[in-house]
């Protein structure tokens, strides 16, 4: 397999996957402005939507959208249980968690990243996630993880867009709740691993 990614984004997501299952991966860096890969060439021609990450399959498959990705990974070490069972009402819960991340706190994050939002812009979109970390805060208390004790590809999601709030300046102290969760995750070896191989930590 191998993971098309850019250091920091949302690609994050599927390389603490891999690290999570021990999955042995290649990995290619690609400029999210550019869109050229590492290797040279555009990366439109792996993915045409033009974002990562991206997962080339072993047979040649392209499999996009960090939600799928991450399920695709944790089914290929189910003894992992990073994922539920396929099939299995937790696993409705695990998607409706990927799904909550991916549509409520992912994208509202997205438009602080761009180079034309004004400082209202900004403001804005913080406020928009207040409630949201409030919600996460609540669902979160006098648990681990977001299904309970046990880490799943979910924890992964939200710990890498939770990761954006340094450079988007909202301070998670403010839910001391969440921001325990998130040193919680901060502190697993493949989550160190992966951070690490993509340089955003020594």
């Amino acid at each position: 397999m191998k993971l098309y990614f850019s250091p920091g984004a949302c690609s994050l997501s599927p390389h603490i996957a891999l690290h999570e299952a021990g999955i042995t991966a290649q990995y290619e860096q690609v400029s999210t402005k550019t869109k050229e890969m590492a290797s040279g060439g555009d990366f439109r021609s792996i993915n045409p939507k033009g974002a990562v990450p991206a997962l080339e399959l072993d047979d040649g498959e392209i499999l996009t959208e960090g939600a799928a990705i991450v399920q695709y990974i944790a089914d290929r070490k189910p003894d992992t249980h990073l994922a539920p069972p396929a099939g299995s009402m937790a696993r409705y819960r695990l998607q409706e968690w990927l799904n909550y991340v991916a549509s409520e706190v992912h994208k509202t994050f997205a438009p602080m990243f761009n180079p034309k939002a004004t400082d209202e812009t900004r403001q804005n979109q913080r406020d928009l996630l207040r409630p949201k970390f409030d919600f996460l805060s609540k669902a979160l208390d006098g648990k681990a993880y977001l299904m309970g004790d046990q880490f799943t590809v979910a924890d992964g999601y939200l710990f890498t867009i939770l990761n954006w709030t340094v450079p988007t300046g909202i301070d998670l102290g403010q839910w001391p709740t969440l921001k325990d969760y998130y040193q919680r995750v901060a502190s697993r070896p493949a989550v160190q691993a992966a951070m690490k191989e993509e340089g955003l930590i020594k």
